[in-house]
């Protein structure tokens, strides 16, 4: 699939469908996912839920200094409307650890509200944000639509943005 806009000083940008992921590019997602939601958050949850192969991939990774191989630094699922909601969505958000701080996961948030509009056209987009993000999500225009609900332990609010 297409690269995802323009690189990210030192962060390359791929979208990928589950079937043109890699080997290495799938053990690397579902292990940073494993790192931040199971370990990292101490949540013990069915990460994958059977929706990876209707989603599209966005990865953003980076070489390391002094290492030749890229390491996955961000990450997140986009989804068509009426997969997860009714609208298109975005979900298992992630910047690794090591990544944090450098304005990242803006950059992430921006290239998959891009991302969605390119693949399937300007519309609303729908989350699932975890409630502590409210502000977070809410600086790339995500409004909460008043819906609270607790998933595997840790509340989530119902976010929409809308064009």
């Amino acid at each position: 699939m297409s690269e995802a806009g323009p690189a990210t000083p030192d962060v390359q940008w791929k979208l990928a469908t589950f079937d043109s992921l890699t080997v290495h590019e799938l053990y690397a997602l579902l292990q940073l996912r494993t790192e931040v939601f199971v370990l990292e958050q101490n949540c013990v949850f069915q990460d994958m839920d059977g929706a990876d192969d209707q989603a599209v991939h966005l990865m953003g990774t980076q070489r390391a200094a002094g290492d030749d191989a890229e390491q996955l630094v961000a990450y997140a699922r986009l989804f068509p409307a009426g997969v997860k909601f009714t609208e298109a969505s975005i979900g298992r958000v992630i910047t690794s650890s090591a990544a944090r701080g450098q304005g990242l996961g803006h950059t992430l948030i921006a290239r998959a509200v891009s991302s969605v509009h390119t693949l399937w056209g300007l519309q609303p987009i729908r989350i699932g944000a975890q409630a502590r993000l409210k502000g977070y999500y809410s600086q790339h225009g995500f409004v909460d639509m008043g819906l609270p609900y607790v998933e595997d332990g840790i509340d989530h609010l119902e976010m929409l943005w809308n064009p």
